[in-house]
């Protein structure tokens, strides 16, 4: 008898519950889903190549890395 009952996963989501409340449950999920929103955007914009800033009329060479 291990805890993989669905007896056992009710009695903590109801402990859960009342520990919590239904409210802060809410903001939680709804600040780890804009973790996981900001994270996916993040590694998106890391992915697209940058673009190459040109400077027209400069006195100084350019290096090229």
């Amino acid at each position: 008898m291990g805890f993989s009952s669905i007896t056992h996963w009710l009695i903590v989501l109801l402990i859960v519950f009342l520990i919590f409340g239904t409210s802060k449950l809410r903001n939680i999920g709804s600040d780890l889903g804009a973790a996981v929103k900001n994270f996916k955007d993040a590694v998106k914009d890391e992915n697209k190549p940058k673009a190459r800033v040109t400077r027209r009329g400069t006195s100084r060479p350019r290096v090229r890395k």
